[in-house]
């Protein structure tokens, strides 16, 4: 069952009782790693592991996705500037205990390649904002490993 989560918006990402912040460098440039986050979001689950599905929204403004584990989400974006910045909130999610979700991907030119910096930032109850830090590192490696198999992807064209 799918409950909402109270609507956050951009400042979000540097005021959340929880902020996990993750960068890495690719070597595709910026608007390649924004059109692969933001335009091709059904191949999303070709690079990121953790994603099983993927579909924007009929109005185009938001995106379905299903994690791995069979955790959804439905997402509405908040910023899409292209090469730059892709940032949604989630609204609702059959996780049982966020309360506010919001990722904010930044994109800035690293050389001829691109640097991705990754904030996910989140509210919950006393137990969620104390655990998630200790999924740092398994949030860190899904995130680094998914950003090598973009940059393969997008290196194969």
């Amino acid at each position: 069952m799918s409950r909402r989560l109270r609507p956050v918006v951009l400042d979000f990402a540097a005021s959340a009782p929880l902020r996990l912040t993750f960068a890495t460098e690719v070597a595709a440039p910026p608007g390649a790693v924004y059109a692969a986050l933001a335009d091709d979001v059904p191949g999303l689950p070709e690079w990121f592991a953790a994603v099983s599905r993927a579909v924007p929204t009929p109005d185009g403004r938001g995106r379905e996705i299903t994690l791995t584990g069979g955790v959804r989400f439905a997402e509405t974006l908040l910023a899409t500037e292209p090469g730059a910045r892709y940032a949604y909130r989630i609204d609702t999610t059959n996780a049982p205990v966020l309360r506010a979700l919001l990722e904010d991907w930044r994109l800035t030119p690293a050389g001829a390649g691109t640097r991705v910096r990754w904030t996910f930032a989140a509210d919950g109850p006393a137990a969620f904002r104390w655990l998630m830090p200790l999924a740092r590192p398994a949030l860190g490696r899904a995130f680094r490993d998914a950003l090598r198999a973009l940059d393969r992807r997008l290196a194969a064209g």
